[in-house]
């Protein structure tokens, strides 16, 4: 390789990281939702992997079945990070072209 061919690698490379850095900034702005039980507890989390609401119906709560509501949150709250990440990925992907980059997989939460 050339000099002009490593520079031409780096400024791509470099044009690819601040894509992927504007992903991850517009994906915390873009939500998914996930629910357990038939909808009795809904989990709305963002791109940048946080929990923004949980939703939980008045049926569902019963004082002397509490596993079974932590058991729906915890549900509800893993499918909804599973979805966030899944969102990203596809994102990033649309960037790197598919491309399995080594370091760059826990760059957006892999």
């Amino acid at each position: 390789m050339n000099k002009g061919m490593i520079g031409d690698l780096m400024r791509q490379a470099k044009k690819m990281q601040q894509e992927m850095a504007k992903i991850q900034e517009e994906a915390k702005k873009k939500t998914v939702e996930a629910s357990a039980g038939g909808g009795m507890v809904t989990v709305t989390a963002n791109g940048g992997m946080e929990i923004l609401s949980i939703k939980i119906e008045r049926e569902v709560v019963n004082p002397d079945d509490i596993e079974m509501l932590q058991d729906l949150i915890i549900a509800a709250a893993n499918e909804a990070l599973r979805r966030a990440q899944q969102m990203v990925s596809e994102e990033m992907s649309k960037v790197t072209g598919g491309l399995n980059l080594p370091g760059m997989g826990n760059l957006f939460g892999q």
